[in-house]
């Protein structure tokens, strides 16, 4: 299998697992030629530190006739522009999420790259980690029967308590606890259940506007306005007849993220679909559990590998798609999917009613059990 050049644009602080990943974990199967920024100074940063030969301009790394793949890493308000970009450049694109803020944006960059017969692929992959890939597993092989029911919650911290230098973003739409934390579960969810049909739900903010009360941070003082719904509740209804509960917040303290997947045979425990495995530095769910209707409770051995932080998995996942002519699994139809869902919820709640989900996507094919070196096949 030959190695796909692919370029970085955006090399603020989620490109370092990016291209450590991209750099050491998949260098079978990637090779990173070029990294740009706005900044040239955190282009060329990024560069030293993972021996990236070219650090450069977004035209220059666009203009790159080897680059294949570029990852698109920038704020969600410039995913769509430099989608739209990287497409007309004449490269596959893989984006970090969410994919779009609007529908009309989301259709723009998958038509434009079906008709250039380019490839668009999109974050969350932590779906294809040893944890979710596990309960997937689980699900497919009957051990809790038939699913009917479905609870997830990740409550956070309000970003007020928080030290991010660019603080303001979690106030707007795509740093919202649906637009930005909830593809995790979305998406977990689908990848479990498959598609959802119809939405309903409630969008409200606590404050209209915050004041940064950490004083480690660099924007301590400060004030901002709330631009976005920092509390969220909904109810999803699947294509196969689960229900599920979502609610994804922003205003709590702490760290607490839930799945739970109710089946006739057994409830599963899903550990947090924002880590791919296990990670005890955190006080939360680290096991794949099933509950049995005997009260028994059995923990499950991970059947796949990747447990490790393998952002960019997708990435390697669309150059082995690339090769073999099979579909790529973080694709822009299910990042589309997620994007109608979560724009649904926001529409419930200023409607007043249910909102049927125009689009559908299929269930991404499971990982194969007993994978080798990082292997994706």
């Amino acid at each position: 299998m030959r190695r796909i050049k692919i370029g970085v644009i955006g090399c603020g602080m989620i490109s370092e697992v990016y291209l450590q990943n991209c750099t050491q974990v998949f260098h079978h199967v990637l090779e990173v030629v070029a990294v740009a920024d706005l900044v040239p100074e955190l282009a060329a940063k990024r560069a030293k530190e993972f021996n990236v030969p070219t650090s450069c301009s977004v035209e220059e790394l666009l203009a790159n006739p080897e680059i294949e793949i570029v990852l698109n890493l920038t704020a969600p308000v410039a995913h769509t522009i430099v989608n739209e970009q990287i497409l007309n450049a004449g490269k596959h694109v893989y984006t970090e999420k969410p994919f779009a803020l609007t529908r009309e944006d989301a259709d723009k960059i998958l038509n434009l790259a079906e008709t250039k017969g380019l490839l668009v692929g999109c974050a969350p992959d932590t779906f294809l980690g040893a944890s979710m890939q596990t309960c997937i597993k689980l699900i497919e092989d009957g051990e809790i029967g038939t699913p009917f029911a479905a609870n997830a919650s990740i409550i956070l911290g309000t970003p007020a308590n928080g030290n991010h230098p660019n603080v303001q973003n979690f106030l707007k739409l795509g740093g919202d606890p649906i637009m930005d934390m909830g593809p995790y579960y979305l998406t977990a969810l689908v990848a479990m259940l498959g598609p959802i049909k119809r939405v309903t739900g409630s969008a409200q903010k606590l404050y209209e506007e915050v004041t940064i009360t950490n004083e480690d941070s660099p924007r301590f003082g400060e004030t901002f306005p709330v631009e976005a719904p920092t509390n969220v509740a909904a109810t999803l209804d699947f294509d196969n007849g689960v229900v599920a509960n979502l609610q994804a917040t922003k205003e709590s303290f702490g760290y607490k993220p839930k799945v739970e997947i109710f089946g006739t045979k057994g409830n599963l425990v899903v550990p947090d679909p924002n880590f791919f495995g296990p990670f005890p530095e955190f006080p939360v769910v680290v096991d794949v559990e099933i509950q049995y209707p005997n009260f028994e409770t059995k923990t499950i051995p991970l059947t796949h590998g990747f447990s490790e932080n393998s952002r960019g998995i997708g990435v390697a996942d669309m150059a082995y798609a690339l090769q073999s002519g099979r579909k790529h699994r973080a694709s822009g139809q299910l990042a589309k999917h997620i994007l109608d869902v979560s724009l649904g919820i926001f529409e419930a709640s200023e409607k007043e009613k249910h909102i049927h989900i125009a689009s559908t996507v299929n269930r991404p094919a499971a990982l194969p059990v007993g994978l080798k070196d990082n292997q994706l096949d």
